[in-house]
């Protein structure tokens, strides 16, 4: 199992420079790295609640970003990749690995606003045009840096939480104290 986390957070670096340098995520990747978790999931023996709360997971958050999407607030690979990292966490660990994108989000856009500032000095424009706020926000990162968290918070606290723990909010807190 070990292999299989290794070789998803693998595929999210992957995923983090194709955006830092490209701002594209490929599908083949992001749909490797959903992949991975059936395997992993098959591997560790988990129950058909188990699963099917994960695919419930993945797919409302695929839902909530193809209308972010839809409005232009986020890029078609960004939303693919969303419902990919909350299939990796499913319900227990859902509040903790957003919580992770919209910090790792923040971090990027003000980065961004930074070296805005800094490209009106022509010798810092060159070295910081990879990350140019006129290129868009790659947010594949920050969603990379949750997908992390997706893939190693579950083995690292044993296993995810039962099914009908995981319904109360409150439990999810309690675990991760």
């Amino acid at each position: 199992m070990f292999s299989i986390l290794t070789l998803a957070c693998a595929l999210l670096a992957m995923l983090a420079v194709s955006d830092l340098r490209l701002r594209r995520l490929p599908n083949a990747i992001v749909a490797a790295f959903a992949a991975l978790y059936f395997a992993q999931a098959w591997i560790a023996g988990e129950s058909r609640i188990e699963l099917v709360a994960h695919v419930a997971t993945g797919a409302a958050i695929l839902l909530i970003a193809a209308l972010l999407f839809r409005f232009g607030w986020l890029g078609g690979g960004d939303a693919k990749l969303f419902g990919a990292v909350f299939l990796w966490s499913g319900p227990a660990f859902a509040a903790t690995v957003f919580f992770i994108v919209s910090l790792f989000g923040l971090v990027l856009g003000i980065a961004q606003m930074a070296i805005g500032r800094m490209q009106r000095n022509p010798d810092a424009a060159w070295a910081l045009a990879w990350l140019a706020p006129a290129r868009g926000v790659p947010y594949g990162v920050a969603l990379a840096a949750g997908g992390i968290a997706a893939v190693w918070l579950p083995a690292l606290n044993g296993h995810a939480l039962s099914p009908h723990l995981a319904a109360w909010p409150l439990s999810i807190h309690a675990r991760l104290t």
